[in-house]
C-alpha cells in the first residue's frame, strides 16, 4: 500500500508540473486577442489534468459527490456563457471572481471543522485564505451590484467611514492572533468569516461606478491570492502555483488599468473618502445634430475612419452593424481601424471581445496611444457609445474630476460623429465638451439602428 502511495504521489506531482506549464504558456498567449482563445482553452485543459490527477488521491473516498458538483458546474457554465448578454458580462466575470474567493472561504473553513494539531504557519495561512476569500466574495457582490445598477454607481459614503474601516482592520487583526492561539475555539473562526464579509463591503462600496473596471481586476487579483494561501493550507502545489499566476496577473492588468486613468491604485480605493472639487465647468458651443442620411455622404466621401466603440455599442448590440458598414467602407476605398481604449466598457478587455464577437479582425484594433499619434490624419471618428474615454475635459479641464486621465483624442479628428441616444453623461458622470466642439456632429438614436439606415444608403 505504501510502494502505491508513493507511486501515486509521483504520478500527481507530475501532472502537476505539465499543468504549471501550461497555465504559464496560456496565460501568455492571453496576451494578444488572436491567440486569447487558445491561451484560455490551454489553461482550461491545465485545470481539468489538475483536478483529474487530484481525484487520484487516496484520502478521497467520496467520488460520487464530485461527479455530482462537477456535472452541476458544467450545466450551469454552460448555460451561464451562452445565455448572457453581452453588456452583462462585467457582472459575470464580477461574480466569478466572487465565487473563487468563496471556495477559498469554504476550503479554509473545511481544515479547520475537525480540531486537529496544526503548525502555526498553516493556521495563519489557513487564516489568510479565509480573510481573502471573504473580502473578494463580499468586494465582489457589491461591484456586480453596482455595474448591473441594482446599487446606486455612485460612491456611498457616510460619516467616520474612515473611522470604522480602521476599526474593522484592528479587529481583523485581532481576531487573527487570537484565531492562531486558540484555534480550536470556533467563535474566532466564525468571527473571522464576519468580519472578512463585513470588510469586503466597506472596501468596495466607496468606489465610484467608472472605477468598476479597476476593481474588477483587482478582486481577480484577490481571488488569486485566496487560492494561493488555500494551497498552502491544503499543501497542494498546483493551488499554489495557479493562485499565485492570477494574483501577480490581476495586479499587473490592474497597475495597466490605474495607469490608463492616471490614478494610482491608492488614489482609486480611498478617493471616496476625499474632497471632491466642486469648481463648475464651464462648456461653451452648442451641440449640432446629424441625421444618419447626411452621415452617409461623409462617410462616403471618407478616405479614412477611425471607430471608438465604449459600453452603449454594447447596449445597443451595434458590433455586427458595425461590421457590416466596415466591409462597405473599405469597398468604397477607406481605411477603417478601431480604437481602443483599455478602460472602455464595464471591465478589461470589453471591447476586445465585443469586436471579436463581430468576428472585426485583430490586426484592425489600435490601442489609445497608437492611435493618438495619428487621429489628426482620419476623416472621420465615429465615437459609438463611448463617453468618458473620449472627453476632452481630461485635457482641458483642470476643473474636471478626470483631468489628467489619458483619453482618446477624437475631438482631433477632421469630422467626429458621435451616435447617442441623448446628451446623458458617461458613468464618471462628467459632462463631455467633445459634443459642443465645432467639428462634432451628434447623431441621436438607438446606434444599431443609425448604423443600419447608414449602411441601407450605401446599398442604395
Amino acid at each position: 500500500m505504501q510502494t502505491l502511495t508513493s507511486n501515486h504521489a509521483v504520478l500527481i506531482n507530475f501532472v502537476y508540473v505539465i499543468a504549471a506549464a501550461l497555465f504559464i504558456f496560456g496565460l501568455k498567449l492571453l496576451g494578444h486577442p488572436s491567440t486569447a482563445r487558445k491561451g484560455n482553452l490551454l489553461s482550461s485543459l491545465a485545470m481539468l489534468l489538475a483536478i483529474v490527477v487530484t481525484l487520484l488521491d487516496l484520502a478521497i473516498v467520496n467520488y460520487q459527490l464530485i461527479v455530482i458538483a462537477i456535472m452541476a458546474g458544467a450545466v450551469v457554465g454552460v448555460f451561464a456563457a451562452r445565455l448572457v448578454a453581452m453588456t452583462k458580462m462585467p457582472e459575470m466575470v464580477s461574480l466569478l471572481n466572487g465565487i473563487g474567493g468563496l471556495a477559498s472561504l469554504f476550503v479554509a473553513w473545511s481544515t479547520m471543522v475537525t480540531p486537529t494539531s496544526l503548525p502555526p504557519f498553516i493556521l495563519i495561512v489557513t487564516y489568510l485564505a479565509l480573510l481573502i476569500g471573504g473580502v473578494t466574495f463580499s468586494g465582489s457582490v457589491v461591484a456586480w451590484g453596482k455595474l448591473s445598477e441594482r446599487i446606486v454607481g455612485r460612491p456611498i459614503m457616510f460619516r467616520g467611514q474612515a473611522v470604522v474601516n480602521g476599526l474593522i482592520v484592528l479587529a481583523v487583526i485581532a481576531c487573527g492572533v487570537l484565531f492562531v492561539m486558540f484555534p480550536q475555539q470556533p467563535i474566532y473562526l466564525w468571527s473571522a468569516m464576519g468580519l472578512a464579509l463585513l470588510f469586503g463591503v466597506m472596501l468596495v462600496i466607496p468606489i465610484g461606478g467608472a472605477d468598476m473596471p479597476v476593481v474588477i481586476s483587482l478582486l481577480n487579483s484577490y481571488s488569486g491570492l485566496a487560492a494561493c494561501a488555500a494551497g498552502f493550507a491544503l499543501h497542494n502545489n498546483i493551488l499554489i502555483v495557479a493562485g499565485s499566476l492570477v494574483g501577480a496577473s490581476g495586479i499587473i492588468l490592474t497597475q495597466i488599468m490605474c495607469k490608463a486613468m492616471n490614478r494610482s491604485l491608492l488614489n482609486v480605493l480611498f478617493s471616496g473618502f476625499q474632497s471632491v472639487s466642486n469648481e463648475t465647468m464651464v462648456i461653451e458651443g452648442e451641440v449640432k445634430a446629424l441625421s444618419a442620411d447626411d452621415a452617409y455622404y461623409v462617410l462616403e466621401a471618407a478616405q479614412s475612419v477611425v471607430v471608438i466603440p465604449g459600453y452603449g455599442m454594447a447596449v445597443a448590440q451595434a458590433q455586427h452593424a458595425m461590421k457590416e458598414l466596415q466591409v462597405l467602407l473599405e469597398a468604397n476605398g477607406a481605411e477603417v481601424a478601431y480604437a481602443i481604449h483599455p478602460v472602455a466598457g464595464r471591465m478589461p478587455g470589453h471591447m476586445n471581445v465585443l469586436l471579436a464577437e463581430a468576428d472585426v479582425s485583430y490586426e484592425q484594433l489600435f490601442e489609445m496611444d497608437e492611435i493618438n499619434k495619428r487621429i489628426e490624419n482620419f476623416d472621420v471618428a465615429m465615437v459609438i457609445g463611448a463617453n468618458d474615454v473620449v472627453n476632452p475635459a481630461a485635457r482641458e479641464m483642470k476643473g474636471s474630476p478626470i483631468y489628467g486621465m489619458p483619453v482618446i483624442n477624437a475631438d482631433l479628428a477632421k469630422n467626429v460623429f458621435v451616435l447617442k441616444r441623448g446628451m446623458a453623461s458617461g458613468f464618471a458622470g462628467v459632462d463631455n465638451p467633445l459634443f459642443f466642439k465645432p467639428n462634432s456632429r451628434m447623431i441621436f438614436g438607438d446606434a444599431k439602428d443609425t448604423l443600419n439606415s447608414i449602411i441601407r444608403q450605401f446599398d442604395n
